[in-house]
């Protein structure tokens, strides 16, 4: 199958990460995979298993592109594109005007957030042929837009074979060797863009109250400001010189290999105000590490409801600071709850099961051209 994936993300998060994985599956698998990106995206360097003339640049700056659609039709046309794949809200519409102008290309989208789609769409994507969702409740959301037999649930996936054989213990002392953080210390981390949903600052806030009743406890944040100003970034830094944590915290911009993080640490946060699913998670969980996470709709289907890892509510540092506080004093709930969210990720959350079930929908729309 030729198949062209469309995204005009900036920089590069879960949802790409989420793109780059299916692209290379597919590839694998003998497909023709082609990526339309906009011109001043940062992150075209990470599908280096395409060649350079499989790539379309496009300015997809609102829903209402229709240069840049007239632009990706005849990109389908010249390349005999059978599937169109859009990712990000603002291409939705432009992806499926250019299936209009090309006819004959299946119009697919993924959605990875849970805010809720205009009733409009319903209208402007008339001839979608298939939305995916990435968790139960945005396919909940994408039902009150689109017909049922349209939507699709596929979970995001993780490459199981890349975590099958790390050795986390030496992971664990070479990554606390390398960024000084004692041997016996107890590491709470978290991972994330940096911005006010994903709840950093809530973390802060719960490391302040940890602090106080152990003494051992040091805090790691990784992830980017990618705003124009790093204004938030500059927020969360003034909040722990005030708090006089600065010497029991680690800040990071990005870590490409989570595998060493996250053996270093002994409790994954994810203090996050909404979560359609949290890659972040996953990766916690297949790592086996003991989790405390805040009640998104993502995090409530990923931990089921506290039988992989702790949920607290959203908004609430003090009961965050609780909930890894006890994690912290009980290493054998700590180790338990490891162990169920490792055979949670194993059971349900394999890259393989996604691609395939990603395939199938498009083998299943190329039989319907044929046709």
């Amino acid at each position: 199958m030729r198949i062209l994936h469309i995204s005009s993300a900036r920089t590069y998060g879960g949802g790409e990460r989420h793109l780059i994985d299916l692209s290379r599956g597919l590839a694998k698998r003998g497909h023709e995979i082609f990526v339309a990106l906009r011109p001043t995206n940062e992150w075209q360097s990470r599908f280096d298993f395409l060649p350079d003339e499989n790539f379309l640049h496009v300015s997809l700056r609102n829903s209402f592109g229709v240069l840049s659609a007239q632009k990706i039709a005849e990109f389908v046309v010249e390349n005999k594109i059978e599937i169109v794949h859009a990712h990000l809200g603002r291409d939705y519409i432009p992806s499926g005007l250019a299936c209009r102008i090309a006819k004959n290309a299946k119009f697919v989208l993924t959605r990875h957030v849970l805010f809720p789609m205009k009733p409009f769409q319903k209208f402007a994507l008339g001839n979608l042929s298939k939305a995916i969702a990435v968790s139960s409740t945005v396919e909940e959301n994408l039902c009150r837009i689109f017909q049922k037999e349209k939507v699709k649930m596929i979970s995001n996936g993780i490459a199981l074979e890349n975590w099958a054989h790390t050795d986390y213990e030496t992971l664990r002392r070479e990554f606390r060797a390398l960024h000084n953080i004692p041997s016996d210390a107890q590491l709470i981390g978290t991972v994330g863009e940096l911005k006010i949903l994903k709840g950093q600052r809530d973390f802060i806030l719960a490391a302040q109250e940890i602090a106080k009743e152990h003494p051992n406890a040091y805090f790691m944040i990784v992830g980017r400001d990618n705003s124009f100003k790093k204004e938030f970034r500059r927020e969360l830094k003034r909040l722990i010189k005030i708090f006089d944590l600065e010497e029991r915290f680690l800040f990071l911009d990005w870590v490409e290999d989570t595998a060493s993080l996250l053996a270093a640490i002994d409790v994954f946060v994810s203090a996050s105000h909404s979560e359609s699913f949290g890659l972040a998670i996953l990766e916690a969980m297949i790592s086996g590490r003991a989790i405390v996470a805040s009640e998104t709709d993502g995090a409530k289907e990923l931990l089921e409801d506290n039988l992989s890892g702790k949920l607290v509510p959203v908004f609430e540092p003090i009961k965050l600071a609780e909930a890894i506080g006890e994690l912290l004093n009980n290493e054998a709930l700590r180790a338990t709850l490891g162990e169920n969210a490792r055979e949670i990720a194993r059971e349900k959350y394999s890259l393989e099961k996604m691609i395939n079930e990603t395939e199938n929908i498009y083998k299943e729309l190329c039989e319907t051209i044929k046709l």
